[in-house]
């Protein structure tokens, strides 16, 4: 939820602020990058020394870095954040803040950030139950900002009330909560396939193609970063992926991805086939490995289970997408395939693009619908390919 995501953290003068240093140990474990700023006062809570190190960027604190006689330029710094978290917020940065006060580099950040902002009160009791801090914290919410509440527990005063600031994990999980609550496929769930199958000869050798699995593994990620709940069902892939949104569904052969399919199919939202499931088995199989004198010159064949075709017949609700992989007559094919099994939308690939297929990072795909409606796209790393499916997916289900 938070991998790859900028966090512009901002640390006031509270006594909490010794807990930053595991907030943004937390957050470096997400896969969150992250650059602290610091309000001057709060040097005397916690050294920049330590959050720096821990965040491998430099701290700011002041508008002119001293050392340098360089700007720290609150704008850039506003621009690059995904997230804005304020967290120790003191009770004089809340009123700051909620006033349009700009005195500090935290507050110039704060007013120039361009994206959602998070912020965490700390203080003892009877300050953060006065009228004013209840306006501050009132004004801000009104203008969007989102408040993580503090919690009750032993203050630094010795009172035992509310006004202490949320455990570092408590943060984290608020605001991944707050994300995925806002995102647009939050309630869906999507069964993806990916990768080949393997179709046995014997206990050693065995039919299957070059598919890597790396475009059905981009559409899970991006699915589930879009907040989506979703069913991976995998042939063997060296494609490596972890997410809490993603349920990893491992299989070898046709058979046993016909089986994994059909069992979550019902449950499914969207179903998008991006596995390149072998069309033939051998008809017999070696329990035993077949020693080479004994290899026959032909292997007969039996076609495998039509997946794609048997989800046409099943489909109630769900929407269904399938990919065609052409070299020739390739619309015409696509669109004979999307008829013929009933689907919703179908990707095509050609064979006749270079970077476009198996075993490559890139994709160069062609988008029909039910109305023959065709959306071509350039070629695209395969992480964007996937961003441009799921958008026409969201599209056409009207998300």
């Amino acid at each position: 939820m938070l991998n790859n995501k900028n966090i512009l953290l901002g640390v006031t003068a509270s006594i909490a602020a010794y807990k930053t240093a595991n907030l943004v140990r937390l957050l470096k474990k997400k896969g969150a990058n992250v650059k602290v700023i610091q309000t001057p006062k709060s040097l005397d809570f916690i050294t920049p020394l330590t959050l720096s190190t821990l965040s491998e960027n430099p701290v700011y604190s002041e508008m002119i870095n001293e050392d340098y006689k360089t700007w720290n330029n609150h704008v850039d710094l506003g621009s690059w954040a995904d997230i804005m978290l304020i967290a120790p917020a003191s009770a004089k940065t809340l009123s700051k803040m909620s006033n349009g006060d700009c005195d500090n580099l935290l507050l110039a950040s704060y007013l120039s950030a361009n994206c959602p902002v998070y912020f965490a009160p700390a203080m003892d009791l009877d300050m953060y139950k006065h009228p004013s801090t209840k306006e501050s914290i009132s004004k801000l919410t009104a203008n969007g900002n989102i408040l993580i509440p503090a919690e009750v527990g032993e203050l630094a005063s010795g009172l035992i009330g509310e006004g202490r600031l949320a455990e570092p994990d408590s943060i984290l999980n608020f605001i991944e909560s707050d994300i995925l609550n806002s995102l647009p496929l939050r309630g869906k769930k999507i069964l993806v396939t990916a990768g080949p199958t393997y179709e046995a000869i014997d206990p050693v050798r065995y039919i299957s193609n070059h598919s890597s699995g790396k475009m059905g593994y981009e559409i899970a990620r991006k699915g589930a970063d879009l907040g989506a709940e979703i069913y991976l069902v995998s042939g063997p892939s060296n494609q490596q992926i972890s997410h809490r949104s993603i349920n990893l569904i491992d299989v070898v052969s046709s058979e046993e991805m016909h089986e994994k399919v059909i069992k979550h199919f019902e449950q499914s939202d969207v179903v998008i086939m991006a596995a390149a499931v072998a069309d033939f088995k051998p008809k017999d199989f070696s329990n035993k490995k077949i020693k080479k004198d004994n290899i026959k010159p032909n292997i007969e064949l039996e076609k495998t289970k039509d997946i794609l075709l048997e989800l046409g017949k099943l489909k109630k609700n769900q929407f269904l997408v399938g990919f065609a992989l052409e070299n020739e007559n390739e619309i015409n094919n696509s669109l004979k395939k999307l008829k013929e099994k009933n689907l919703d939308l179908i990707i095509l690939n050609s064979l006749n693009d270079k970077g476009a297929g198996f075993g490559t990072d890139t994709n160069k795909i062609t988008i029909i619908n039910r109305n023959k409606e065709k959306t071509n796209f350039d070629l695209k790393e395969k992480s964007e390919v996937a961003h441009d499916i799921l958008n026409h997916i969201m599209t056409e289900i009207n998300v």
